[in-house]
């Protein structure tokens, strides 16, 4: 049943029309294999998990998928974001454990609810700290994700230094509107 779900996704990502998105970011998706610090396989590996376990956060009932950011480094996932109870943070974790490929599952889901005001201050947070983070010599942003949760911030993924690692971090906390910042970044060569 479960992979009646996964094809039925994909079919209707299809023909959603987000195809020539898909297409479109294929430059995108070449240069960031070419700067991931991670091989072809283990990228492929870490898509397929994602993919899967917000599949799966999509069909359990108790869980409101659309308020959950999933990422996965080198099998690990991470969940953020905002639901609407204790237990609903449990079954996410539950649920993404349950997926082949998992090695664990570091959760930063808080119970909680944001206004369309604070949305829209989220997304200008992360799209700020996105460009100071492309504006940045030497740091292969395309590795970094950045997500924002009522102004507290998650950076996940990977960079080749400490030294990168702190810049990422001060340029998430210089950024306005930012209350907290979550370190979730792996450091290749410390």
């Amino acid at each position: 049943m479960r992979n009646l779900i996964y094809i039925i996704f994909i079919l209707a990502i299809i023909s959603s029309g987000c195809t020539p998105a898909v297409i479109g970011g294929g430059a995108a998706g070449a240069y960031k294999v070419g700067t991931d610090e991670r091989t072809a396989g283990t990228m492929v590996d870490d898509s397929t998990v994602s993919s899967k376990v917000k599949i799966d956060l999509i069909a359990a009932s108790e869980v409101k998928a659309r308020h959950i950011d999933v990422d996965v480094l080198n099998g690990v996932v991470t969940l953020t974001g905002l639901v609407e109870s204790g237990a609903e943070i449990k079954r996410a974790e539950e649920i993404a454990l349950e997926i082949e490929g998992v090695k664990s599952v570091t959760n930063y889901l808080t119970v909680g609810s944001k206004s369309m005001g604070q949305a829209l201050d989220d997304k200008l947070i992360v799209g700020v700290i996105n460009k100071n983070l492309i504006a940045e010599p030497n740091m292969k942003s395309l590795n970094i994700d950045v997500d924002s949760n009522n102004g507290v911030v998650t950076l996940t993924g990977i960079v080749s230094n400490t030294k990168l690692k702190n810049r990422a971090l001060e340029i998430a906390w210089d950024t306005t509107g930012v209350v907290k910042v979550i370190d979730n970044l792996k450091v290749t060569n410390p």
